[in-house]
């Protein structure tokens, strides 16, 4: 499950979260199903031009909590991970945590799972998307994870720790410890966050931090402005790097568009790279949507091959 910061996907907030469809509910213990399912038509950067049939998303998972009395819940989510990758064939396990539940003081949730950075990005993208953070390793996502919510409404926050010990097929962990951090309030008009995150590296790997806010408008109906500053620091030399964001988006009855725009600035001039998309949705049925999108890429790195990219598909959730 470990990612780069550049391969995170941004999404705004409002579109992150999905309501699971209750199954069960009887004395105190509910049991709910979360899905999702995404097929596209598109070429990527690194692969060139050609267009090919994918299946990028076809996961599912049960979400079950027992009320232990009016404030507490435990529970346990269980996700299959049919999209790995892209076609993947085999399922396997995705989150799989157990966690605790106060009305008013949050949720604390244990095992694999992602932290605070995972939910980083702006704009409404659906295949190619702008950047976040540029290229360094991170470890949010993990089965050594502990990460605590706290949402009143206005203020929210989240705090996420992750470590590396548990040995897999003989072969010990890699003893990183990383812990990120993310706080942000909602007033009227506007939402605004700030993050750390922090690697303590084993061995040869370079430690690194992580930094940034996010700024999201939606004073004027069916319209939100976006934008968002990003930054790493590391210990390796001409390694630091930083990113400016900006997305915007316009809903007109089943209908949106979007774009966006992101400006990733490397010590290494060959790291530098701009990112852009636009693109338009339709809701055919509740939480199912049709989309095409074009983006682009402007970088000297040699490992993308073309400058532009199609994405045609249909996405649903629930």
């Amino acid at each position: 499950m470990k990612k780069t910061l550049l391969a995170l996907a941004v999404m705004t907030a409002a579109g992150s979260a999905n309501a699971a469809i209750e199954i069960y509910n009887q004395d105190g213990v509910s049991v709910g199903l979360k899905g999702d399912i995404e097929v596209v038509y598109s070429n990527e950067f690194e692969k060139g031009s050609s267009m090919e049939q994918k299946i990028e998303d076809a996961d599912f998972g049960f979400d079950v909590k027992y009320a232990v009395n009016e404030e507490w819940k435990v529970g346990a989510y269980w996700e299959f991970n049919g999209s790995d990758d892209a076609n993947a064939e085999d399922t396997k396990n995705g989150d799989t945590y157990v966690a605790a539940y106060h009305e008013t003081f949050g949720s604390i949730k244990f095992g694999r799972l992602c932290t605070a950075v995972d939910d980083l990005g702006i704009g409404g993208d659906e295949a190619f998307g702008i950047s976040t953070l540029l290229d360094n390793d991170t470890e949010e996502c993990s089965d050594e994870a502990v990460r605590y919510d706290f949402d009143n409404g206005d203020l929210y926050a989240t705090l996420g720790y992750v470590q590396d010990k548990l040995a897999a097929d003989g072969v010990e962990g890699s003893n990183i410890e990383y812990m990120d951090a993310r706080i942000g309030y909602r007033l009227t008009d506007f939402d605004i966050s700030a993050f750390v995150a922090n690697l303590n590296a084993d061995g040869s790997n370079p430690d690194h931090q992580g930094y940034g806010a996010e700024l999201v408008y939606s004073g004027i109906e069916n319209v939100y402005l976006s934008t968002a500053y990003y930054g790493t620091t590391s210990d390796a030399d001409n390694d630091d790097n930083s990113v400016i964001a900006f997305a915007a988006g316009y809903t007109m009855g089943l209908w949106g568009f979007n774009t966006g725009y992101s400006i990733g600035d490397h010590d290494l001039d060959v790291l530098d790279e701009d990112r852009w998309f636009v693109n338009s949705t339709y809701a055919i049925a509740p939480n199912t949507k049709v989309y095409a999108e074009v983006g682009g890429i402007d970088s000297d790195n040699t490992d993308y091959k073309t400058d532009n990219g199609l994405a045609i598909g249909v996405e649903a959730s629930f």
